[in-house]
């Protein structure tokens, strides 16, 4: 069992059945609709330092991905697709035709593909610190060795304890970043549920196995497909920006956020606004 929702002045909470699967939503303030999309190890908290400022003027909504958060974690493979669909139930359970879309990391991930195979349902993306879904300049060779050598496959074989999460987040975030224990346990916790934990494997060993491997041959999607358009936002001392060096493309604009490592919307979250506010404003 997830242990108690943190608290959020201004947030409201909420559950709504999409797809059979009951998800966990957050929401502020009130406006045009924008929808928030978390990634791996975290939920709708790790929003929490943006989610103020941007309900100052929008409809802000922060679903917890299925598998995570205090959403349901039902067995599956955790493919994307699953997120994207669970997001368009959403959407249409809310009576949401189109939205603006910020995602980090699977959530980002899961931000580009909505776009791509649902581009009436977007009017606007940002992605933060997480490479498009097709093959770059430095895919698929580049994305396999850093997935393979990195906390990826201890995930996908089933390691998925608290001291690894807390080691990721640490990791992956710039040497600036101080992060208390407390704050890391606020996602750690939450994965000390076994059905989160599998959640969390059978979402990397899918991609490990299945998507990246589509990627690698092909077979996945290209940038000219993109009708969006999407701001996507790296952080200089992210591993994923140092390796696979996101270049802009058909709809796509490129910014780097110096000093700040891969979870932007913890290290740097006026960085951030100040790049999503003028974008999603265009």
């Amino acid at each position: 069992m997830a242990p108690a929702l943190p608290e959020l002045p201004g947030v409201a909470h909420r559950e709504v059945t999409v797809r059979g699967v009951r998800l966990h939503v957050a929401q502020a303030g009130s406006g045009p609709p924008l929808v928030l999309l978390h990634g791996w190890p975290q939920h709708w908290w790790s929003w929490r330092r943006m989610i103020g400022p941007l309900a100052e003027r929008r409809r802000v909504l922060v679903p917890d991905l299925r598998g995570w958060g205090w959403s349901d974690a039902p067995p599956g493979d955790y493919a994307k697709s699953a997120f994207v669909a669970d997001v368009v139930g959403l959407l249409d359970e809310e009576g949401l035709e189109r939205v603006d879309v910020i995602g980090h990391d699977w959530g980002g991930w899961t931000g580009f593909l909505l776009a791509l195979e649902h581009p009436d349902r977007v009017r606007r993306l940002i992605g933060l610190d997480v490479p498009p879904p097709w093959p770059g300049r430095r895919h698929p060779r580049q994305l396999g060795a850093v997935s393979l050598l990195s906390y990826q496959l201890p995930l996908a074989v089933g390691i998925c304890r608290p001291e690894l999460v807390r080691a990721v987040i640490r990791g992956g975030s710039a040497t600036a970043m101080q992060w208390s224990d407390d704050e890391l346990d606020v996602y750690a916790d939450v994965l000390r549920d076994p059905a989160r934990a599998r959640a969390s494997s059978a979402c990397y060993r899918t991609f490990l196995v299945r998507e990246l491997p589509a990627i690698a041959t092909g077979r996945g999607h290209r940038p000219d497909q993109l009708s969006v358009p999407a701001l996507l936002i790296m952080g200089a001392e992210s591993l994923l920006q140092r390796t696979l060096n996101p270049q802009p493309s058909h709809n796509l604009r490129v910014e780097t956020v110096a000093g700040a490592g891969h979870f932007l919307p913890e290290e740097a979250p006026s960085e951030v606004l100040s790049l999503a506010g003028p974008f999603l404003d265009g």
